[in-house]
């Protein structure tokens, strides 16, 4: 029996567990962000709800004078990552699984979980691959009939999902938390992948946790979850344990995500991190790296596969 395995066998059945792909490709290094941090005085948050109701006008308006950028399809490819139209792939079917609990979880369970449309895919260390999974899993959602995806790299601390995008961007998820003038418009990028748009991390500053836990930021997520009713919004996370940032951000979330490396993973380290998301409603397990079909008992079915895939995500 593996480590993940007695993990399994031994953690509360809130957590369900769900499948990753097989496939060999390296993770683009992250290097520590280079930008100059904030070295003022932490800004004032505002007051009361900045994000009002949102009019059917301003939805549209938030339609037409978004940012918009190109991805380039093959140099996803190239990562083994999931392209609309693409060519059969383990990595597509496998996703095309991992998505549809949470799609049944965000607009058709019986017991509608509160913002059942915001996931965050998280991790309980560096490595094991959560931004591939959060990319992967977007494209693959954005390949549905009658749904739209917004991506969040919520990890402001290493941002990735600009770089495996191969795009660029300055303003993000910071500055529109900081600034109650700047409309979401102003940095949400539409991307050329039909129904998948993207909100960067923003620049960088010391007290990103403080402005993740804010009134300013919950306003934020009510705003987002609430604008469009067939939206998900996937939330790219720091790992569980390094940082605090991703606990706070769970306690707004309706499900949680979280990527499990079955080569490294240990027991108390799992638990550890899943203690940190157990009020969340909905938990689901992606088992990286693993080498054979798991048999997890409760937890259902796993199937086991590993892509190789990251170092630093």
């Amino acid at each position: 029996m593996s480590i993940i395995e007695k993990a399994a066998s031994k953690l509360e059945q809130r957590a369900t567990v769900i499948s990753s792909p097989e496939t060999k490709v390296p993770d683009p290094v992250q290097e520590p962000s280079t930008a100059p941090l904030d070295e003022a005085q932490p800004p004032l948050l505002p007051s009361g709800n900045p994000f009002p109701e949102i009019s059917a006008e301003q939805k549209t308006a938030e339609t037409s004078a978004t940012l918009f950028s190109k991805i380039d399809l093959e140099h996803l490819r190239q990562l083994n990552i999931v392209t609309p139209a693409g060519e059969y792939s383990l990595t597509a079917e496998e996703f095309r699984m991992i998505k549809r609990p949470l799609l049944n979880n965000a607009f058709s369970g019986e017991k509608k979980l509160k913002n059942s449309n915001l996931i965050m895919i998280t991790s309980a260390l560096p490595g094991d691959g959560k931004s591939f999974c959060a990319l992967n899993l977007a494209i693959s959602i954005a390949m549905e009939m009658d749904r739209t995806v917004l991506l969040v790299d919520a990890d402001v601390s290493k941002p990735s999902q600009l770089k495996l995008l191969g795009i660029e961007a300055e303003l993000g998820l910071l500055d529109l938390i900081q600034n109650p003038e700047l409309s979401l418009s102003k940095v949400l990028i539409k991307t050329s992948i039909a129904n998948l748009s993207l909100l960067p991390a923003g620049k960088p500053t010391r007290n990103a946790t403080e402005l993740l836990a804010s009134e300013a930021m919950a306003h934020l997520l009510d705003d987002l979850a609430g604008r469009y009713p067939d939206r998900l919004i996937l939330f790219d996370s720091p790992p569980l344990l390094v940082t605090t940032e991703s606990s706070v951000l769970s306690t707004h979330m309706g499900q949680v995500v979280m990527v499990v490396d079955a080569a490294s993973t240990t027991q108390p380290t799992l638990k550890s991190a899943l203690t940190l998301v157990q009020h969340c409603g909905y938990v689901g397990l992606i088992i990286n790296r693993a080498s054979q079909h798991l048999s997890l008992g409760a937890y259902g079915y796993g199937y086991g596969y590993g892509y190789g895939y990251g170092q630093q995500a």
